[in-house]
């Protein structure tokens, strides 16, 4: 058995009165996750919207009681750091992380930078060590798959495209990735938002086909690898 952590960032909601007004990122992801639930009824899910559900962004408090041993914290600074305990809880407990984010003035939303913010924190899912030289942090975490599922209003934001040096959601995310322990990723994407023509109706198409066949892909694979290590451990 697998567990699939599932993070929605957009300020949307999936089904609005007006459907134009539906969350395409959060539609995309639910197709994931219905498929795989489909081949995987099993497994764990665990399921946040930051974006409706914002966690709390970090602050000098914050930072003091991180930095404070801790035998030595406060009841207040426990409590203070009690949410970002419960994340990195879910992400070092998940197998599976899917990421659903639109990109919001070329990046990500503030709220999934809250949510990052809360979980990349030293001695939990990084240590710090200026004996590595130049590159004195390391991940703690690692094994897992990530699926990013994004959406744009604009399009060409990939390597070689037109907009590629605007495009900082993903390469963002991908740079983040390490610190939830994660060793694979694929990428998901819809564009032309903005145009609602039909480049963008085939876009959103490919992009939740994409997901469909994704979800089968890797909840086969992931069921495959249940069944060897259950043998392993007859």
């Amino acid at each position: 058995m697998s567990t699939l952590l599932h993070i929605d960032s957009s300020v949307r909601a999936a089904t609005n009165p007006n459907p134009d007004h539906d969350s395409i990122s959060k539609n995309i992801a639910r197709r994931f996750i219905e498929t795989w639930q489909e081949n995987r009824p099993e497994d764990d899910y665990i399921y946040r919207d930051v974006g409706m559900n914002p966690p709390d962004f970090i602050s000098q408090d914050w930072i003091g009681a991180v930095f404070t041993p801790e035998e030595k914290r406060t009841p207040a600074q426990r409590e203070r750091l009690s949410l970002s305990d419960t994340l990195i809880a879910e992400v070092a407990k998940a197998d599976v992380i899917l990421i659903s984010s639109p990109m919001y003035n070329y990046g990500m939303p503030a709220h999934l930078k809250a949510w990052f913010d809360q979980i990349v924190r030293i001695d939990k899912t990084f240590d710090f060590d200026l004996s590595r030289g130049d590159f004195p942090l390391q991940p703690l975490l690692s094994g897992k798959t990530l699926i990013i599922v994004t959406s744009s209003g604009e399009f060409g934001f990939e390597k070689g495209g037109i907009r590629e040096d605007s495009g900082h959601l993903a390469p963002h995310l991908r740079t983040l990735s390490k610190y939830l322990g994660v060793d694979t990723v694929y990428e998901i994407t819809a564009e032309y938002q903005e145009f609602g023509d039909e480049r963008h109706r085939r876009s959103v198409a490919n992009a939740r086909q994409r997901a469909e066949n994704l979800a089968v892909e890797l909840s086969i694979s992931n069921l495959a690898q249940s069944s060897n290590h259950e043998s392993a451990d007859v």
